[in-house]
């Protein structure tokens, strides 16, 4: 089992780290440019090139059956679950086979009323709230899988 992350502008790293560390998983970091990672033999990064979806071209290539994936990227979330990965939102919200539909269809539907002018903005503030859930829903997630694979 590893830990995928799509790094350029995930706002959990230093949670996926603690939790990777504490049950000896090994995440991986991908990314379109260098960033500073914590030295550790657990965590790596890969630098794709900077071509429009490369890093979740990437992610998908390697993703494998209970591998998770670290996203707020609802197409690459999708994509990662037809291959049997597991996908969490940094946020803490899980998508699966039941709810991606909805949820490519609400992006969609965003996006048109985004490019009409009828709605600005994006989305709230990251909160602690959105931490402390995404922490619950990852250590249930990696739980889940090891019970499986028991």
């Amino acid at each position: 089992m590893h830990i995928f992350v799509d790094a350029d502008a995930c706002p959990v790293k230093d949670e996926i780290y603690r939790v990777a560390e504490r049950y000896s998983l090994t995440v991986v970091l991908v990314a379109n440019c260098w960033m500073r990672v914590p030295h550790n033999t657990f965590i790596h990064l890969e630098v794709v090139s900077d071509g429009f979806d490369a890093a979740d071209d990437w992610i998908v290539e390697q993703a494998g059956r209970d591998d998770i994936i670290i996203t707020a990227d609802i197409p690459l979330a999708g994509r990662c679950i037809k291959k049997g990965a597991r996908v969490l939102g940094p946020g803490g919200k899980p998508f699966t086979e039941d709810n991606i539909g909805s949820a490519l269809a609400t992006r969609e539907l965003l996006s048109g009323l985004r490019d009409l002018g009828e709605i600005g903005g994006g989305p709230p503030p990251f909160s602690k709230r959105d931490r402390s859930l995404f922490l619950q829903q990852l250590d249930q997630m990696i739980n889940a899988i090891l019970k499986k694979q028991r």
